[in-house]
């Protein structure tokens, strides 16, 4: 069969790339066409654009960059007409993809969604446009089967990718590891400042002005695989501060403690069982939008799965030098590490065991064929 998949940023190319191979697994005559990035490219097919090019976070980038992403909806829409796939698969992305839904429910193509939009944070009213143009809805998060239900929508609770990205990995030697990018025998403190450019530059200068507090630790940035070292570079003051770019999940593997902008990236710290203080600054228009439309207690997945606050979360104005400290302070000590550890293997055996992508992908496959 012919897919059409549309990834939009790294951990969407992360999913849809371990998707991908799982549906070549049950489908030995699979083409793919997909927006995503090097990850997909990897696994084969065509790649139209990549993830890295039509990057936008918060509602006013969005607006500023409006020309740019209605002509890259139209260009999708005329892409697929083209390449006539025999389904559509979305990965999150929502508001690219569920414009996209729309018109190509009317045109009657099969609309597959992977990863749903965070509809559960705001606009819930979304839902009955998700149910009028979305054939199948395949969740990660256990809360999400049961939010769906609440508005008659039956949608597949497959489990979480990230469990099996993170056990299927190559385990790394820290010793090689440490030699390989000239660190020291310090401690780690990582650093994962985000992906996009907006969000790296409000966050990676907050956690960097802790660095001279912190002489007994290796500082280092994980940089991510759509931005160049010359970005972060210009960040890099101080001696103990290391840059290791597209190696998140091995840093994360030998790290002590990790600073983390809200995201995808939380729950990959919580998961290789790293302390973490989650981190969120916005352009100050975009974050009183979002104040006034997302109804949640809390920004990170690991707050938001285990419904109480497990990790501290400093937001906007709370997101100090002063703060950020004290936070890391905290998460050094013994005794609040331990209480981590136990909260993330709880938050683990929520998320369901391994074989998300695999689940996704014989669904996805036997309802089509």
């Amino acid at each position: 069969m012919k897919y059409y998949i549309i990834a939009g940023e790294a951990s969407g190319d992360l999913h849809g790339s371990n998707l991908m191979k799982a549906l070549q697994n049950h489908d030995v005559n699979a083409e793919f066409r997909f927006w995503g990035g090097d990850l997909m490219q990897a696994v084969g097919g065509n790649l139209v654009t990549h993830y890295k090019d039509r990057s936008f976070m918060g509602f006013a980038e969005v607006v500023f960059n409006l020309r740019k992403i209605l002509g890259l909806i139209s260009f999708c829409k005329n892409d697929i007409e083209c390449y006539q796939p025999d389904v559509i698969i979305f990965i999150d992305n929502s508001g690219f993809n569920l414009r996209i839904a729309k018109w190509a429910k009317e045109k009657n193509y099969k609309t597959h969604y992977y990863i749903s939009p965070q509809v559960w944070a705001s606009r819930a009213g979304r839902v009955e446009k998700i149910k009028r143009d979305v054939d199948a809805m395949y969740v990660i998060l256990p809360f999400e089967k049961e939010f769906y239900a609440k508005y008659n929508y039956d949608v597949y609770f497959v489990g979480h990718p990230l469990i099996d990205a993170i056990s299927d990995r190559q385990q790394v030697d820290e010793k090689t590891f440490r030699n390989e990018y000239n660190l020291s025998d310090k401690p780690i403190i990582a650093l994962l400042p985000g992906s996009r450019k907006q969000e790296i530059t409000k966050m990676l200068g907050v956690m960097l002005s802790l660095v001279n507090d912190f002489k007994g630790y290796q500082f280092v940035i994980a940089g991510a695989p759509s931005q160049e070292f010359s970005f972060y570079n210009s960040y890099i003051k101080q001696d103990n501060v290391a840059f290791i770019s597209n190696k998140t999940y091995d840093l994360l593997s030998v790290s002590h403690a990790a600073l983390v902008t809200s995201g995808t990236a939380t729950l990959e710290a919580a998961l290789f069982k790293v302390p973490q203080v989650v981190c969120y600054k916005a352009n100050s228009i975009s974050y009183q939008i979002a104040k006034r439309i997302i109804t949640l207690k809390f920004i990170s997945l690991v707050n938001l799965i285990m419904d109480r606050e497990v990790v501290t979360e400093l937001i906007q104005g709370d997101l100090n030098k002063k703060r950020l400290k004290k936070e890391l302070v905290k998460i050094l000590n013994d005794d609040e590490r331990i209480r981590l550890f136990i909260d993330y293997y709880d938050l683990e055996k929520k998320l369901g065991g391994k074989g998300a992508s695999d689940t996704t992908a014989k669904l996805i496959f036997d309802s089509c064929k």
